[in-house]
């Protein structure tokens, strides 16, 4: 499998809060599906597309398919990373593949991706709109 272009990923750092956990400090598991949303989002604006502009054009890209595979819990007061790297080998509508670690990569937390079609206004699924083919073809590297 070839390595993604460098430029279709985002790193995001946050601290992890005391709401994101449960009684025993532990990040709740659901919080890791926020951080996803989180590392997309940040990605597209690293990419000079923020995802309200995306909406504004009378698209939406929810969520149809979530994977989450939780390797290490993230604690209170943790410094991690979100990585979101955009799959370009996926076709139907767009895949984000999702890292978690800590901030000095030395411990995996968790690992993901979710998919997303592409719906217009009435709620129909559409193709991948042109202009989000540009903008992934120029940030591609060869």
């Amino acid at each position: 499998m070839n390595p993604q272009p460098t430029t279709l990923s985002h790193s995001t750092s946050y601290r992890v809060i005391y709401g994101d956990t449960d009684t025993m400090g532990v990040v709740y598991h659901a919080n890791y599906l926020r951080w996803f949303e989180i590392g997309r989002t940040e990605l597209f604006r690293h990419l000079g597309l923020p995802y309200r502009e995306i909406e504004a054009r009378g698209l939406m890209l929810p969520v149809s398919e979530v994977k989450c595979k939780y390797l290490t819990p993230a604690r209170y007061d943790d410094l991690i990373v979100i990585e979101a790297i955009l799959n370009t080998g996926f076709r139907a509508g767009m895949q984000f593949d999702y890292t978690i670690t800590s901030q000095d990569g030395a411990v995996i937390h968790t690992t993901g991706y979710t998919r997303h079609a592409f719906i217009n206004g009435k709620g129909k699924v559409v193709r991948p709109p042109a202009f989000i083919r540009d903008l992934i073809k120029g940030n591609m590297q060869d």
